[in-house]
């Protein structure tokens, strides 16, 4: 028999940390027939939310049943309500999974702070997940929902979709060829300015809530706050430490992605920011954030050093490209690789440029073939494919990511990380930045081991 937990059991353990769910994932994981759909919902239907709706719809194989919003304008709950008519519509997500007989994954396209509450409740109800990036808001959110996953047998997949771009498994399958020898260091970087707030304090006063937006719903597990025209939604939300994670966690998790993959990276030893001072609520407007790896088979050394650059026109300095030719310039987002005998460079997102030592003239690189991310997820969940990046690899990946949030707290202070213990073991101060608070009756139910 199959045995479903509705939202207001999940609900009932909201308050009690480390709560481990009644039944395991296997008694009530419904299993598709081979000729039966996979039933989706969408929590986020507009901007991301509406390209990763349409992106997995665009599988065959899909059903959408599901769809849930905090705005009901035409650009977000309307139109995908227009769209897929048959869908059943919620402004609560956990309505939606009160009906959760109706859905078999979840797609959840919210701001970064609502991605792991969402995502866990879903997962110990047996649904499979497709979240956006960041996967979390936070470290240990980052680690229970490796935990979750795990526990509950579900496919996953972060939205990290440029891994499946044929740019970056191009560099991947190069990295692994061998070509520039073991890497001896790496250094990625995000150019460019974003739109949201940075270095700001919080408006003064209150606005009218718009008729078509949910306010307090939208908030979600995050504080309160007066609503404020255009300062958090629908897209200012990414620049406040409430609700987003800086340009580090806006883009960390594409460009950093190849890296990861290519050198088979796992957690950072060190971490090291420089940074301006933070304001209270908001985030900076450049970093520079430098992480020791371990060494892997793919490396030269015992440690590999990754250093991250972001804000208006920063780029690596001359020196680690000094040996290119003077005629290349570095795009405004990617990675470096320089390894024994080659340097590859990984543009976000543009073909991958090889120079092997010594040559003044790119090497020409085969291409490797994309595959479609989200139909991926779609077919894994089916069981007829594995999802590349599922949570036992994002979430790792993601880990690292905030990891470096965390040290651009700390500026000027090297952080060491015991990844299997979780805490920075010389700076406790920092560990208090690997969780956070949560509303009160919003707080998520825990995954124990």
């Amino acid at each position: 028999m199959t045995v479903a937990l509705n939202r207001r059991q999940v609900l009932k353990q909201f308050a009690v940390a480390g709560t481990a769910m009644a039944l395991p994932a296997a008694q009530y994981s419904r299993v598709l027939g081979a000729n039966e759909r996979l039933r989706v919902g969408s929590v986020g239907t507009g901007g991301k939310g509406w390209s990763d709706l349409n992106g997995v719809a665009a599988s065959p194989a899909v059903e959408v049943t599901a769809l849930c919003d905090i705005d009901s304008s035409k650009n977000y709950l309307g139109r995908a309500a227009e769209k897929y008519s048959s869908a059943k519509t919620y402004s609560d997500w956990r309505k939606l999974l009160d009906q959760s007989d109706t859905i078999d994954g979840l797609i959840v396209s919210t701001p970064d702070f609502m991605h792991a509450p969402v995502s866990l409740a879903a997962m110990q109800l047996g649904k499979h997940v497709f979240c956006q990036k960041p996967l979390t808001h936070t470290v240990f959110e980052s680690r229970q929902m490796q935990l979750a996953a795990d526990k509950y047998n579900v496919a996953t997949q972060m939205g990290n979709q440029i891994q499946s771009h044929a740019f970056y498994r191009t560099a991947v399958a190069l990295v692994h060829s061998g070509k520039i020898g073991k890497v001896k260091e790496v250094h990625s970087w995000q150019a460019g300015t974003p739109s949201w707030p940075r270095n700001i304090d919080r408006p003064s006063g209150a606005d009218p809530v718009p008729k078509h937006v949910a306010w307090d719903l939208w908030q979600g597990v995050a504080p309160r706050r007066p609503y404020k025209e255009g300062m958090y939604h629908p897209f200012n939300w990414r620049g406040w430490q409430d609700y987003g994670t800086g340009q580090l966690g806006d883009f960390g998790c594409h460009i950093l992605d190849p890296v990861f993959k290519s050198l088979e990276l796992t957690a950072p030893m060190k971490v090291y920011a420089e940074a301006p001072e933070l304001k209270p609520e908001t985030w900076t407007e450049s970093a520079t954030v430098s992480y020791a790896f371990p060494g892997t088979s793919r490396t030269a050394g015992k440690l590999l050093p990754v250093t991250w650059y972001d804000g208006a026109g920063v780029r690596p300095p001359a020196e680690v490209t000094a040996h290119l030719p003077s005629s290349y310039k570095l795009p405004n987002a990617g990675s470096v690789l320089v390894g024994e005998t080659g340097t590859l460079i990984i543009p976000h997102v543009a073909a991958p440029v090889l120079f092997m030592n010594g040559e003044t003239e790119p090497t020409k690189i085969d291409e490797v073939a994309a595959v479609d991310h989200y139909v991926q997820w779609a077919d894994a969940a089916r069981g007829e494919a594995t999802a590349t990046s599922s949570f036992d690899y994002s979430g790792p990946l993601t880990e690292t990511v905030l990891l470096g949030t965390v040290g651009i707290r700390f500026p000027r202070e090297i952080l060491i990380w015991d990844a299997p213990m979780m805490k920075f073991t010389n700076l406790p101060e920092a560990n208090a930045y690997l969780t956070k608070s949560y509303a009160k009756g919003w707080e998520p139910a825990w995954v124990s081991v």
